[in-house]
């Protein structure tokens, strides 16, 4: 099940995060290495979650390599230490929407996203490069604690991409 999309307008908010270069069969990477770390990190420097873990997807070209942030937003800005950095999502207007469903859907369920905002003429701050897609903030945010549902098809998961001024 999908919610309709609906622009929203989001706070700029700190966040904490690990920066990696996959291949679209890596993907699970950032999530087994980085979540982690970053929980780690969380507890080290009594830092508090401000929102669900997610992944940031900064540049997509789906044949060779995307660069994805595992991250998390946090209640105030921490010290960046090890694989872990610090950085700032940008507030603005945001479309998106939410998934109610195993995660191995949420590629159909983005290019939904997409063609609605081709549909609707709204245009995501991105630019398009020979490296492919370079987007300011495009999240995949992980609303289920997998300790408490553990069955992947009861999972919900937000997107919110970031749009053009």
């Amino acid at each position: 099940m999908m919610t309709l999309p609906k622009t929203e307008t989001r706070a700029a908010q700190p966040y904490i995060y690990v920066p990696f270069e996959v291949t679209m069969q890596q993907m699970q990477r950032p999530a087994a290495e980085g979540f982690p770390a970053l929980f780690a990190h969380l507890d080290k420097h009594g830092l508090k979650p401000a929102g669900a873990p997610f992944y940031n997807y900064r540049r997509i070209n789906m044949e060779d390599t995307l660069d994805v942030e595992a991250g998390i937003a946090v209640d105030r800005q921490g010290p960046a230490e090890g694989a872990v950095k610090t950085g700032e999502l940008p507030g603005g207007r945001f479309l998106g929407l939410t998934w109610h469903g195993h995660p191995d859907a949420l590629i159909t369920v983005t290019g939904m996203l997409i063609g609605w905002a081709r549909l609707t003429g709204q245009a995501f701050d991105m630019a398009e490069k020979a490296d492919g897609d370079h987007f300011a903030c495009r999240l995949e945010l992980y609303e289920s604690n997998p300790d408490e549902v553990p069955d992947m098809e009861h999972w919900v998961t937000s997107l919110a991409f970031k749009l053009a001024n």
